[in-house]
């Protein structure tokens, strides 16, 4: 018998009342992910990447067609999931420590196991020597180390990540992604990752989605075959770039068209 996927979309659709006008995000897109995977969702602006990822967290709910977790519908937010954006979103009046222990204390943990799950996660991103410091004494690097920590520790078996890595200067982006592909590989995670960025989507998934625009489909899928860790130097990768790259072109040449 089949494994049933983490996470399913059934022709997925999203439209929002806007001035009094009809805007359809999102049309008939269909997505399973299995337990494990990174995913990749790659497209213009305004293709809905973010609009099926808020799906996935329960944060909107589909005007057609459904989500399903664990082949349950997902019905609102849940701990299960774990949102992760580009502005943090960590509460500035909390430590480091109480930011991470957040998610298990709200949900009435005992107070040795909020302890030592905050520990374990604040070890896991590195920061045990920033616990007791304030979001605003952090760099944007560790600012989203502590949001990743966050959500882990929250129980969350999805990570959606809303390009986490926008807003960071090239050289913390590299090394965020290296760290992330190796927290992923020794959790045992399932991730799906929205970013505008083509090199960055090889880099990390197992599998790349592209959606087209206006409004949202899911155009394409490409299972990204490199071994890891991966040389954004050499051919193949270069390759993947081509490839996915001229796919985006098209996607923009129609929409003009």
């Amino acid at each position: 018998m089949a494994e049933v996927p983490i996470l399913q979309m059934h022709n997925l659709g999203k439209t929002f009342a806007q001035n009094g006008r009809a805007i359809e995000a999102l049309r008939g897109a269909n997505l399973s992910v299995r337990k494990g995977e990174f995913i990749c969702l790659i497209g213009a602006s305004g293709c809905g990447k973010s609009t099926l990822l808020r799906l996935a967290a329960g944060f909107e709910i589909p005007t057609t067609g459904e989500a399903l977790m664990w082949g349950m519908p997902i019905a609102g937010p849940g701990p299960s999931r774990g949102m992760v954006f580009q502005d943090y979103g960590l509460f500035p009046w909390l430590t480091v420590r109480d930011n991470v222990g957040f998610g298990p204390r709200s949900r009435g943990r005992p107070k040795q196991e909020i302890k030592e799950t905050t520990e374990r996660f604040i070890e896991l991103v590195g920061l045990q020597n920033f616990a007791d410091v304030y979001p605003h004494q952090l760099s944007g690097g560790m600012k989203q180390r502590v949001a990743i920590a966050r959500v882990l520790a929250s129980d969350a078996e999805l990570v959606l990540m809303d390009e986490p890595f926008g807003a960071l200067d090239a050289m913390t982006r590299e090394r965020l992604q290296d760290e992330l592909v190796e927290l992923w590989s020794r959790s045992g995670l399932t991730v799906l990752f929205v970013t505008h960025a083509i090199e960055e989507a090889i880099f990390l998934a197992d599998r790349v989605v592209v959606m087209s625009p206006g409004p949202g489909r899911i155009d394409s899928e490409y299972a990204i075959d490199l071994k890891r860790p991966r040389d954004i130097a050499s051919r193949d990768f270069n390759e993947w770039r081509r490839l996915l790259a001229s796919k985006l072109h098209s996607h923009h040449a129609r929409k003009a068209g």
